[in-house]
């Protein structure tokens, strides 16, 4: 058995299109020791146009890029490739692998060739499965930097190499090997085959999206019966303290039934009205500050009250109770 570390690097990269200029793998034993390295640059037949994850423009490769016109196209390299991925006794890693997955996936359809047939790894999902963050993809450096991994970013071997120290590094924290961790944590590889592609999942991930959509069920629930109240009662005419105020609540606030119930049958019954819209109140009621609807509510001229602060003033006057 060995490991198979690989990352690929893009001249451009859409929705249906994934040059690859770079090829880096880092071959190792069990035991994390190098036996091959290799950065493979190839000729991506188009422009380069980077971004960085967010679309932006700005990211830079550490490589000439007049030189890869001199090298040969994606083709040429296919079988070697596709012997280091699709060996019987490699086990094959990456970093958010599905990516790089789906760029040779683009690029063999692209050049009319044989899909990949292998199962990969991934040390991002690895991370998630070790912290329990299944939440937040969390970038090779970040870890790395965790892990105290040093590493040069965007040279396809070199991500790599670093990708092998991480993982090396995580095996080591948690006291296991590859095999071992990938049990302990009831995870199952991604796989490329036909063309097709299946993510890395866990037992700790499916747990995961349980609660989450648990968590949602739960907030729309109580959304809905906040808003019923308001509905049935926000057109029924009261005098009072507040009257020509106009109150907002946060999201979070608005789900705390049966608390937030209280607060705006409160302001009801005191002459004020309540908006779901930020930008139309004149008071906007939060925990804390910031965000987005506080921040469009302040802008639009609105006061901001701490919910503590206004709940405190209506259980005073006896009308929060």
């Amino acid at each position: 058995m060995h490991y198979v570390f690989f990352d690929i690097e893009c001249a451009c990269v859409y929705r249906s299109v994934a040059k690859i200029c770079a090829f880096g793998y880092v071959v190792t034993d069990e035991n994390f020791n190098v036996t091959a390295r290799e950065d493979i640059l190839m000729n991506p037949k188009g422009k380069f146009h980077l971004t960085d994850r967010k679309g932006g423009e700005g990211l830079v490769l550490p490589y000439e890029y007049e030189d890869f016109k001199k090298y040969p196209l994606f083709p040429a390299h296919f079988r070697k490739i596709r012997a280091l991925l699709e060996a019987k006794d490699a086990i094959v890693l990456g970093h958010a692998t599905m990516n790089d997955v789906n760029y040779l996936n683009l690029e063999t359809k692209r050049y009319r060739l044989p899909s990949f047939r292998f199962e990969f790894h991934d040390t991002q999902f690895f991370w998630m499965n070790v912290t329990g963050e299944y939440g937040r993809q969390v970038g090779l450096g970040a870890i790395a930097e965790n892990l105290g991994v040093d590493f040069t970013p965007h040279r396809a071997v070199d991500d790599a190499y670093a990708t092998m120290r991480v993982c090396e590094a995580l095996c080591k924290r948690e006291g296991a090997n590859v095999q071992e961790l990938i049990s302990r944590y009831k995870i199952r590889g991604g796989r490329v085959e036909g063309y097709r592609i299946t993510p890395c999942v866990s037992m700790g991930q499916k747990r995961f999206y349980v609660e989450k959509e648990k968590e949602r069920a739960a907030y729309h629930k109580a959304h809905e019966e906040f808003y019923r109240y308001v509905n049935k009662h926000m057109h029924k005419k009261r005098k009072g303290a507040l009257e020509g105020k106009t109150f907002c609540f946060a999201k979070d606030v608005e789900v705390d039934v049966p608390s937030s119930v209280k607060l705006v049958a409160a302001i009801f019954s005191a002459g004020g009205k309540y908006t779901s819209h930020p930008g139309e109140c004149n008071v906007y009621i939060a925990r804390e500050e910031g965000g987005m609807r506080f921040n469009a509510a302040l802008s639009s001229g609105a006061a901001f009250i701490p919910y503590e602060k206004l709940k405190e003033e209506l259980l005073k006057s006896g009308k929060a109770s």
